[in-house]
């Protein structure tokens, strides 16, 4: 079931929510388990069959988990260290057959012409987060950080519905407790005002930004993908919009996730925090999927040694989290490229600040800021043409279009289009005018699409800071000078935007982050 969808907003939302807050006047066990059954049904709405799978993971967890809590209390550590790795094998099993068993026997069968046969395997909603979610668990309770053992209690934090699907990824020390607290079980108009709103500025973003950007984006890969070589201009304006997509897309969802479970009294972590902002790589998987970010390095880099065995060992648990985070988000070989990218991004990021400390005594003035910003912006930008291509020819061939390897053709029908040809061609860069192979922009308004989302991408504040005087997540941003608060005129704006996003549902679409 999809946020942005007639079902999801008619129904399955002031059900829930009626049905939590009546069921509290019960009992709070009553109401947890209503919460629980809820999502269950949110996660079935896509395949039901796999709400089976989602049960079977919990309950060998938690049983696991606890297990494995019990042995570390009495001091049975070796047993805690076999109960630790089976759980996570098992979990990790789970996870490579329904998500990388058709990627190794594809990739198998190019390499050695095998002829390995595998029915195609439907992957589940969401499997990766619930994945890494229960893992984690799994190592808090081998590090004797789990304090609470309630079933339902456990069984909600995992399948909480406005994270289920798409994350962020949580951390049980986090929820639990929330689930367990009396306040959580009291209807608040706080509440439902602050987490209303965050949930219609995601919802706006998701239906109005997003989805009013990705027409400038299928044209420009599907005609890579099919041997047509796009121009220069179409090339970056096919990069710079799904770059602008995946943006607003996911920083979407994040609002509406936090927005949503803020309405029943739940804050759920910060997992977006204007990336594309980042004055360096190490600042932007600070700001980008944060939870994630959290994950991989509270979990993976810091395991395999972090920073402790010098710089070289450094460099290469860097690369490997990332090329691993790369493979997480898909199965194939163009996103361990774009893993592989951030991995190198962020050695050389590390190994010039390394250098720089030692030629430079002092901080990063404005323009240096600037330009790293720059820097890291397109940098980003490129290895997203990997993370979007359906195959290594067409992010090649995007690529070397983007470097100028290409015709520049400026569309004939942008604004000032005779007047661009002509600037470029007095820099000498050769420019004509006419119709892009691709016709990716019949309307001519992408230039316009694409400068207006780079303006609120790196202007504008963002939702948490907008909203940061009634802390809508657990970590509190700083506030906007146009901070929102519950008066008239902002629930009109609201109303609005909340309106103008449902003329836009007649085009529902998936969050790009489902497929991942």
């Amino acid at each position: 079931m999809l946020f942005n969808s007639w079902e999801f907003l008619l129904g399955f939302l002031p059900l829930t929510f009626a049905g939590f807050f009546l069921l509290s006047r019960v009992g709070r066990a009553i109401a947890a388990g209503w919460l629980f059954i809820a999502s269950l049904a949110f996660y079935g709405w896509w395949e039901p069959i796999h709400v089976l799978l989602l049960l079977a993971s919990i309950a060998f967890n938690f049983t696991v988990g606890s297990a494995i809590s019990s042995a570390h209390a009495a001091g049975a550590t070796a047993r805690a260290t076999r109960l630790l790795w089976l759980g996570i094998a098992a979990d990790l099993a789970l996870l490579g057959w329904f998500k990388y068993a058709n990627f190794v026997v594809n990739s198998a069968n190019a390499v050695g012409d095998f002829g390995w046969q595998l029915e195609h395997i439907v992957l589940p909603l969401g499997v990766s987060f619930f994945t890494f979610t229960q893992i984690a668990f799994l190592v808090d309770a081998f590090r004797g950080e789990v304090k609470e053992r309630n079933p339902v209690h456990y069984g909600l934090f995992v399948t909480w519905f406005p994270h289920l699907i798409a994350g962020p990824v949580l951390h049980h020390k986090e929820m639990m407790p929330q689930f367990a607290a009396a306040a959580t079980y009291r209807f608040s108009w706080e509440n439902v005002a602050v987490g209303g709103t965050m949930f219609v500025i995601g919802l706006f973003k998701k239906v109005v930004l997003a989805d009013g950007v990705a027409v400038y984006v299928a044209p420009v890969f599907s005609a890579a993908g099919n041997g047509v070589q796009p121009g220069v201009i179409e090339a970056w304006c096919g990069a710079l919009a799904y770059t602008l997509q995946l943006y607003f897309d996911f920083s979407g969802y994040s609002d509406m996730a936090i927005g949503l479970s803020r309405m029943f009294g739940v804050r759920l972590p910060l997992n977006f925090d204007s990336p594309y902002k980042a004055a360096n790589m190490i600042e932007f998987w600070r700001r980008w999927h944060m939870t994630l970010s959290r994950f991989l390095r509270d979990y993976l880099y810091f395991a395999l040694g972090g920073n402790r065995r010098g710089p070289l060992r450094r460099y290469i648990n860097l690369l490997l989290t990332m090329v691993l985070g790369g493979l997480w988000h898909g199965a194939g070989w163009t996103f361990v490229v774009w893993g592989a990218l951030h991995g190198a991004y962020l050695c050389m990021n590390h190994g010039w600040r390394t250098l720089r400390a030692r030629i430079l005594a002092r901080p990063a003035g404005s323009a240096e800021r600037l330009a790293g910003a720059a820097l890291t912006f397109v940098a980003v930008v490129l290895a997203w043409v990997f993370f979007r291509a359906s195959d290594f020819d067409t992010a090649w061939r995007l690529i070397d279009a983007m470097r100028g390897h290409a015709a520049l053709q400026v569309p004939a029908n942008w604004p000032l289009a005779w007047q661009l040809t002509a600037a470029l061609n007095a820099l000498g860069l050769n420019a004509t005018p006419g119709v892009p192979v691709t016709a990716f922009d019949p309307s001519g308004h992408a230039p316009f699409w694409i400068a207006g989302l780079l303006a609120i991408v790196w202007l504008a504040p963002n939702s948490q800071q907008i909203m940061a005087c009634f802390e809508p997540a657990l970590e509190r941003a700083q506030a906007a000078r146009l901070a929102w608060r519950p008066t008239r005129l902002t629930a009109i704006c609201a109303g609005c935007a909340f309106g103008f996003a449902l003329l836009h549902l007649n085009r529902v679409s998936e969050f790009l982050y489902f497929q991942f």
